[in-house]
C-alpha cells in the first residue's frame, strides 16, 4: 500500500515560514507530495487564502473555489500539519492512484492523460 507524504511546502511569492500577512491575503503555495518513505515528489499548487481575500478577488458572481485552501489566519505550522495529515489519508496500490486522491491543489499532471490522448499518436500512459 502506497501512502502520500507531504515532503515540502514552498512559495515563489513569500517565505512561508516568516510570512506575516496583515488583513485578507492570498498566497500561492506548492505542496510537494510523494510516496511516503520513498524518493520522488510531484507538485500540487494551492492558493492559501482568507475568505475575505477570495471574495475581494472575485470577478464574476459565481466562482469555483477549486485549488483554494481557506484559512481564518495564516499559521505556517498549522498549514503544514493540516496538509501532512490530509496527505496521509490518501493511499492506494500505485502512485498514480494515490496522486489522484491527493488533488488538494492543481496537480502538475492534472489532465495529462486527456492531453496526451488528444495528441496524434499519444497513448495516454506515463
Amino acid at each position: 500500500m502506497i501512502v502520500a507524504e507531504l515532503k515540502k511546502l514552498t512559495s515563489t511569492d513569500v517565505s512561508l515560514e516568516t510570512f506575516r500577512p496583515q488583513g485578507p491575503f492570498g498566497v500561492y503555495v506548492l505542496a510537494m507530495v510523494g510516496p511516503a518513505g520513498e524518493p520522488g515528489e510531484e507538485s500540487f499548487g494551492i492558493t492559501v487564502c482568507t475568505s475575505e481575500w477570495f471574495e475581494q478577488s472575485m470577478k464574476d458572481p459565481v466562482v469555483s473555489g477549486r485549488h483554494h485552501l481557506f484559512v481564518k489566519e495564516y499559521n505556517f505550522e498549522e498549514l503544514k500539519s493540516y496538509l501532512s495529515k490530509y496527505c496521509r489519508t490518501c493511499m492506494g496500490d500505485s502512485w498514480a492512484e494515490v496522486a489522484e486522491k491527493v488533488r488538494i491543489g492543481n496537480w502538475e499532471f492534472e489532465d495529462y492523460r486527456s492531453f496526451v490522448r488528444s495528441v496524434p499518436g499519444g497513448s495516454g500512459t506515463r
